[in-house]
């Protein structure tokens, strides 16, 4: 698993028929203190995330084993919105309300 952070949307209408209804989000990994690390990429939101959120994907064959993305051609998949982190004791990010 890794953390992310949604930075994006993105809506395609021609697609394979098994990612229709799925939402697109653009994310981009994150170190533990939420620093942004690396290249954005696209993940079929599974639990109603939204841009500004940490979240928690995976990816590979670990992204087609939620109840949504069973069997369908994924490669990366956000399972959990962060509700907040800490590292070594200390509260690093706690979600506004």
């Amino acid at each position: 698993m890794l953390i992310a952070k949604v930075i994006g949307t993105t809506v395609s209408t021609i697609k394979d028929e098994r990612l229709s209804g799925r939402k697109l989000l653009i994310v981009r990994q994150t170190d533990e203190y939420g620093s942004l690390q690396g290249k954005p990429f696209v993940a079929v939101d599974t639990v109603d995330a939204g841009v500004g959120e940490l979240v928690l994907t995976c990816s590979g064959s670990s992204a087609r084993q939620t109840d949504q993305t069973k069997d369908s051609p994924v490669d990366a998949v956000i399972m959990a919105i962060i509700d907040s982190l800490e590292v070594e004791g200390q509260n690093v990010f706690r979600k506004s309300a």
